[in-house]
């Protein structure tokens, strides 16, 4: 009796391991993932094992990947706390707009959604990136309270402030948004909650 297909149904399990290692798009990873797990279960199968082959299928794929898709889905959100429309002046909507187009593209191709959290003050807004609700925020800029004058071609209507490092090296390389200044700062820790 040739067996030649056990070999073939084996060789699959790290060749697909192997792609999972080198998949970089997370959505992509998480049916690699489950390619995985199947050639997994099929090769506990083929070679005599069914409770094993039924505990892999159910567990190790069904439930791990449902597990990791809710991982991947709530991981890959950046919320950006803005201020409540009232604080945006009509004649600002179109470079916020274009602002927030930007920033929903630069993050796209790093598989992230935006996520815009409104609230009410400036107050409420900086403490929310201090409290770690929301990653970064993105307010109308404030020239009276600061030292330097800007020229015209310096003057943006926004500044984006984030605390989170890698959110920051993103946006300095890939924003080239003329509407907004970029920040990074540190938030403390969550340890004195």
């Amino acid at each position: 009796m040739n067996d030649s297909y056990i070999y073939v149904i084996t060789a699959l399990l790290p060749l697909s391991a192997l792609m999972l290692l080198l998949q970089s798009n997370p959505y992509h990873a998480l049916v690699i993932q489950g390619i995985v797990g199947a050639v997994a279960a099929l090769v506990f199968a083929v070679l005599g094992a069914a409770d094993v082959a039924l505990t892999q299928a159910l567990m190790g794929t069904l439930l791990a990947i449902t597990l990791y898709a809710i991982a991947v889905r709530s991981s890959l959100v950046m919320r950006l706390g803005v201020l409540e429309d009232g604080a945006i002046k009509t004649d600002d909507e179109s470079h916020f707009g274009q602002l927030m187009d930007d920033m929903r593209s630069i993050f796209g191709k790093h598989y992230m959604r935006l996520e815009v959290v409104p609230y009410t003050n400036m107050q409420a807004l900086h403490r929310a990136l201090m409290d770690k609700e929301v990653h970064a925020t993105c307010a109308i800029r404030d020239y009276d309270n600061q030292d330097l004058v800007a020229t015209e071609d310096e003057k943006q209507p926004y500044h984006t402030t984030t605390r989170v490092q890698r959110l920051y090296d993103i946006m300095r390389t890939e924003l080239s948004s003329p509407a907004t200044s970029l920040t990074y700062v540190n938030a403390p820790s969550g340890e004195e909650h």
